[in-house]
């Protein structure tokens, strides 16, 4: 006598709406912007698979393991490099785990593929992405002016000026604390 099953259990993507003040950025400062300062203090996307789960499908990473680990890894590794360009180890390690070579199909047509352990496909990406990004904008990625905030950006500002994450939040934050350091001169 076989036993069957009264249910089916079917693997369900859930989709985890997206907590964090800055999105958008290019691939690795958005992996370093998983971390964020809220009123809570400091919050951290990748604490968990879920979170490490909705941020590879944002980014179209939907066959990486969700494993958070070698993300955090990751992000801490960048950041230090961009705190201290002569950081450059933990960057470096990141890379030693994997490289990138062509692969030729039928037609002539090609892509460029991760070899990497699949938990570190995605970071080798992202601190190669950052490795080529400060080659051609270096001087325009930039931590948010805030001295309470941790969130980095691309300047992409015609007059390259940019200096908070947002001006909505940061900024505004900024100028509120500087207007009021300021006194009227009709007061006295």
């Amino acid at each position: 006598m076989s036993c069957s099953p009264v249910f089916e259990a079917k693997l369900v993507s859930v989709s985890v709406a997206d907590p964090r003040p800055l999105t958008g950025e290019p691939l690795p400062l958005d992996l370093l912007n998983t971390t964020w300062v809220s009123g809570d203090g400091l919050q951290d996307w990748l604490a968990g698979e879920r979170g490490a789960r909705a941020w590879l499908d944002q980014h179209g990473f939907a066959d990486a393991p969700p494993t958070p680990g070698p993300l955090r890894e990751t992000r801490e590794a960048l950041r230090a490099l961009l705190l201290d360009r002569d950081a450059v180890a933990g960057v470096n390690a990141v890379l030693a785990r994997g490289g990138e070579r062509p692969v030729l199909h039928a037609g002539g047509a090609h892509e460029r593929r991760v070899d990497a352990e699949p938990e570190w496909r995605v970071p080798w990406t992202c601190a190669s992405q950052l490795v080529a990004l400060l080659e051609t904008h270096g001087s325009r990625v930039r931590a948010c002016a805030n001295h309470d905030c941790v969130l980095w950006f691309l300047d992409t500002s015609r007059p390259g000026t940019r200096r908070w994450c947002s001006m909505a939040a940061c900024g505004n934050r900024d100028k509120a604390v500087r207007h009021g350091r300021v006194k009227s001169p009709l007061k006295s």
